[in-house]
């Protein structure tokens, strides 16, 4: 068997393949930036601290404790895919002074709009957007509301207005 193949080294080999031109290389390194910028964005924007706000477990047992001791109810209404309310409990909720004036003066519940559960208190209050904050008295009557994302002085400027020294029943 007589091969008229003429034999060709690797090197050869090599010097046939195409060559990267510069702007696919840029390319490469550009999608993979921005692959990394964009989920290092995703963590951050679901990304929510804990905190040592003393969060009711439910709707019920705030309005238990509401009535036990006479404090407002906050109702923090909320998703787990909303970016704007991680936003809140990230920048509002894990804040100092938020959690000192939340824990002194009232009974906080977070409650999850995706729980089947929740389906009575939305109607109630008529949530159809996330975030959505209301403060109710002991029996459940809206005090004040705001819907969408807040920052931490809006949030003050919000408990601010209540005065909780009048005795609705009066």
């Amino acid at each position: 068997m007589n091969d008229n193949h003429p034999s060709t080294t690797p090197s050869a080999d090599r010097e046939s393949l195409p060559r990267r031109s510069k702007s696919g290389r840029f390319s490469q390194v550009f999608w993979l930036t921005f692959l990394v910028l964009s989920l290092g964005y995703a963590w951050y924007s679901f990304y929510a601290p804990s905190n040592r706000i003393a969060w009711a477990e439910n709707y019920t047992t705030a309005q238990q404790q509401a009535v036990e001791s006479d404090k407002p109810i906050i109702l923090f209404f909320t998703g787990t895919w909303c970016s704007p309310c991680q936003i809140m409990k990230r920048q509002v909720w894990a804040d100092e002074q938020v959690m000192e004036t939340v824990n002194a003066a009232f009974i906080p519940v977070t409650i999850d709009v995706d729980n089947s559960d929740a389906g009575p208190t939305l109607s109630r209050y008529g949530i159809v957007a996330t975030p959505s904050t209301i403060i109710t008295d002991s029996k459940g009557n809206v005090l004040q509301q705001r819907h969408g994302g807040m920052s931490k002085a809006e949030f003050l400027e919000l408990l601010g207005m209540l005065d909780l020294s009048i005795d609705e029943d009066e």
